[in-house]
């Protein structure tokens, strides 16, 4: 028997998930919730390198908690991973109507409110981002940055679904930062996930649950060239769906200080990360870049 070859076989594999996707699309949401409640929990009882790298995490940001407490805020942010992968679904096949009873917009007044000025909307790394970022493009036209995918055919298949209701424009991060600012400049808005570890390049030490944590002053560089308002947002994942809150722009934003800049906004991401604890990624290294002569945090993980 011949073997099969080995792009074929992921290509294959890569289509079969892609259908088990559509056919969850199609399912209730609360009984994807169910779903990914059973699913959750099972996988939070494995141990993982995730599992270590999230309780790591906690303990860090969350000194006062028990160790008790930490483990079942773990144990409920794997159920929201899990509710989350489940709902691709809906991001890439739903139909308009759908993602509309799926999502709702609270604070979009502020926005509407900068028709004409160019904005961004600082989204953190919660569940449910992508579909806020889907619901929001079809309210104003959006632009947002990706990573590109390793394997061509599923990074052509996300791009599609991204752009699929013809609402929005995407870069990758590779193209760097020219091209988004012209967008915001052209009246799109920028929809941007600026809270996770990079590396030193770019970034500046600043506290984030009291712990300096390596932050990109991407946010106030890109806000300064775009002369842009910033929305910080959130999704909130409820019984039925979610909502998008959208808050108002931060005032004297950006300043002539990035260290500054960057510090405001890690204190407005945990006031938001506090307000749903279970439902921010707390499963990537976060901490991994560290101050000269400090310690690995995550040596053990």
């Amino acid at each position: 028997m011949q073997t099969p070859c080995p792009a074929f076989t992921s290509y294959g594999h890569l289509r079969l998930l892609v259908g088990l996707v559509w056919l969850l699309s199609w399912l209730p949401f609360r009984v994807i919730a169910l779903l990914g409640w059973l699913v959750g929990n099972l996988i939070a009882s494995l141990p993982s390198s995730r599992r270590r790298i999230g309780a790591r995490n906690l303990e860090l940001c969350l000194p006062g908690w028990s160790s008790a407490e930490r483990r079942g805020l773990l144990r409920r942010h794997f159920v929201a991973v899990v509710q989350m992968l489940l709902e691709y679904g809906y991001c890439w096949f739903a139909s308009p109507e759908r993602l509309r009873r799926l999502m709702r917009i609270e604070g979009l007044e502020h926005l509407k409110a900068l028709d004409g000025r160019p904005v961004v909307l600082m989204m953190p790394h919660f569940t449910g981002l992508d579909l806020a970022g889907l619901r929001v493009s079809m309210e104003v036209p959006v632009v947002s940055i990706y990573s590109r995918q390793k394997d061509a055919w599923l990074d052509e298949f996300f791009r599609a679904r991204r752009l699929r209701l013809g609402t929005g424009i995407i870069f990758s991060r590779q193209q760097g930062t020219r091209a988004v600012i012209r967008a915001l400049r052209d009246g799109y808005r920028l929809y941007y996930l600026p809270d996770q570890d990079f590396g030193q390049r770019d970034s500046v030490f600043v506290p984030f649950f009291g712990i300096n944590a390596a932050t990109i002053t991407g946010l106030s560089r890109m806000a300064t060239a775009a002369h842009a308002a910033v929305l910080p947002c959130y999704p909130r994942r409820e019984r039925d769906g979610y909502t998008l809150v959208i808050e108002p722009a931060l005032a004297d934003f950006p300043s002539a200080d990035a260290m500054a800049d960057a510090a405001r906004m890690n204190a407005v991401i945990e006031a938001q990360v506090r307000r749903q604890l279970h439902q921010y990624f707390w499963l990537h290294k976060r901490f991994k870049s560290r101050p000269p002569g400090e310690a690995d945090f995550y040596a053990r993980c």
